[in-house]
């Protein structure tokens, strides 16, 4: 993908925090993430299950289930608008239009009593006002766009005559039907074989460049976010543990959950018997530490300090930022122990 120049953020997330209700309890979901996305830009956000990764997203799209989910905290400015404070029929007209999302399993969010020529017109008929004709026109020049053959066949059938692939494609169609400033693609080859997964990918980034369109890219997958993204976004238990460019994340990763989710890549040029495992589980909502780094049970290189001192996101290097004590370690001992 071509590099592109930093001028103003399309979106901009400060200090998001997503909270749920658990019990009578509020807990955060995501706590304190702050990012930016530049126009035309691919963001990838990466980490284990449990990360926090989907929450944050559904809080940008405002879609956090109502009566158990909230954004608690912090600002969501998309193209200049606050989109947290923004009343639902406001939101509505955005979500679609201006932004759009493909989610992680289209059998899901398809429905199934409707054709497919039926869904992508209700997405044409919810933004613009267009006649059946011209809708119908756009629907089969979108499927043809995101490689569907037989266009004119596939707007009558129903979600479960199509393959996976072919439901992800029909996704997409609806992500890009009203030419959107911003997509997130949360897991969209997840569920798909290897092939048909490189296909998707292809097709993404040839989207991506042909409409100038700005992507975040939800996926645990390395390989994915080497091959599609400008910048890399690394996620633990709620929060951003490391921030940085593609080139210089994989070339030196700073944090150990990055080193240990890089170790776990198996590589073509090396023979092992085993690969390598990060030891035990992303902790759930309702047992996350309250101080401390919330990695530092887990991490090998875990130090007294990081049960008691909540480490900071900081820039290490230009455009590198991790939030570890062990790049504090040769500040001052009092600095430290804040």
């Amino acid at each position: 993908m071509r590099e592109v120049s930093n001028s103003q953020a399309i979106l901009e997330v400060k200090n998001l925090e997503s909270a749920f209700m658990i019990e009578g309890e509020e807990y955060n979901a995501v706590d304190g993430v702050s990012f930016q996305v530049q126009p035309g830009k691919v963001v990838g956000v990466v980490g284990e299950s449990g990360c926090g990764k989907s929450v944050m997203s559904l809080s940008i799209m405002g879609l956090l289930p109502k009566g158990i989910g909230k954004v608690a905290g912090g600002e969501i400015i998309f193209d200049g608008k606050h989109l947290e404070q923004l009343p639902d029929q406001k939101m509505n007209k955005i979500r679609g239009k201006e932004i759009s999302m493909i989610f992680q399993e289209p059998m899901t969010s398809l429905n199934p009593v409707f054709t497919i020529g039926y869904q992508l017109e209700e997405v044409l008929h919810n933004h613009f006002k267009i006649s059946k004709e011209e809708a119908t026109k756009k629907i089969i020049q979108l499927l043809d766009a995101v490689g569907i053959s037989r266009p004119n066949k596939i707007i009558k059938d129903y979600p479960h005559q199509l393959s996976g692939g072919m439901r992800q494609r029909v996704m997409i169609a609806m992500a890009i039907a009203c030419q959107p400033k911003l997509l997130i693609a949360d897991e969209p080859t997840t569920a798909l074989d290897v092939t048909v997964q490189a296909q998707i990918l292809e097709l993404l980034q040839d989207i991506q460049r042909k409409n100038d369109m700005s992507i975040i890219f939800i996926t645990h997958d390395l390989g994915v976010v080497a091959e599609s993204c400008h910048e890399v976004i690394v996620m633990y238990a709620g929060r951003i543990v490391e921030k940085a460019s593609v080139e210089r994340l994989f070339k030196g990763p700073k944090h150990p959950y990055t080193k240990l989710l890089m170790g776990a890549i198996p590589r073509l040029d090396e023979t092992v018997d085993e690969l390598e495992t990060i030891e035990g589980i992303v902790p759930t909502l309702t047992k996350m530490p309250s101080v401390g780094c919330r990695f530092a049970n887990r991490c090998p290189q875990a130090m007294k300090e990081c049960v008691e001192v909540t480490p900071q996101l900081k820039e290490e290097e230009s455009n590198h930022e991790v939030a570890c004590l062990l790049y504090e370690a040769s500040r001052p001992e009092e600095e430290v122990s804040r």
